[in-house]
């Protein structure tokens, strides 16, 4: 399997917390953001959106790094990332959702870029853009964590993969984090775990 990544892309980081938690050997093929590679026609012809991630494996390439983590889920079902309760199940891809839906798209490089350049907003403008939305968010999962150790239970699931790279992005921007204490242990619990130790962003892997 190979992975079309970006460092620092939080949607990249879940795949590869992922693929460390289910430990699927793959190759990584980095994609600079920055640099723009991701526009490139090479690029562009295999994944239309011009984004990452992508895997390519031996079906085909698969976009969307929610499909991807559940497709891997399905083809290497131990350890599981979600219940084997279907209400349960569906709450962890609800509290997934509220970032990976709800608050990453509204912060993603190509958002920023627009609102900087486009429409030429001011870097605190931008910031501020930034801390709002992750704080909508967070609000919303603060109310969600119990007592459970993650917010996936007893250990890291699909919430939690998702939660840990934008709780990456929170203090990344400094966004205040005081009123989600419930959000921050669980990170904390999830970063001394290896899986996600070895898939944290590192501009040199």
């Amino acid at each position: 399997m190979i992975l079309y990544d970006y460092f620092r892309s939080s949607a990249a980081y879940r795949v590869r917390i992922a693929l460390n938690l289910k430990g699927v050997e793959y190759e990584k093929a980095p994609v600079n953001l920055l640099d723009g590679e991701q526009l490139g026609e090479d690029y562009r012809k295999r994944n239309p959106q011009r984004l990452v991630p992508m895997v390519e494996t031996a079906h085909g390439l698969l976009t969307q790094s929610l499909a991807i983590i559940e497709y891997l889920d399905e083809i290497h079902p131990d350890p599981p990332l979600l219940s084997d309760e279907s209400w349960l199940r569906a709450e962890q891809r609800a509290m997934a959702q509220v970032i990976a839906c709800d608050v990453h798209p509204l912060n993603n490089l190509r958002v920023l870029k627009y609102l900087r350049d486009t429409m030429q907003q001011s870097e605190q403008v931008v910031r501020m853009w930034i801390s709002h939305w992750i704080t909508v968010g967070f609000e919303t999962l603060e109310q969600h964590a119990t007592t459970n150790p993650f917010l996936g239970g007893d250990r890291p699931q699909l919430p939690d993969i998702v939660l840990v790279p934008q709780m990456y992005n929170a203090r990344r921007y400094e966004v205040p984090l005081d009123a989600f204490p419930k959000l921050v242990a669980i990170t904390e619990r999830c970063n001394i775990l290896d899986p996600f130790v070895h898939a944290a962003p590192n501009p040199g892997a």
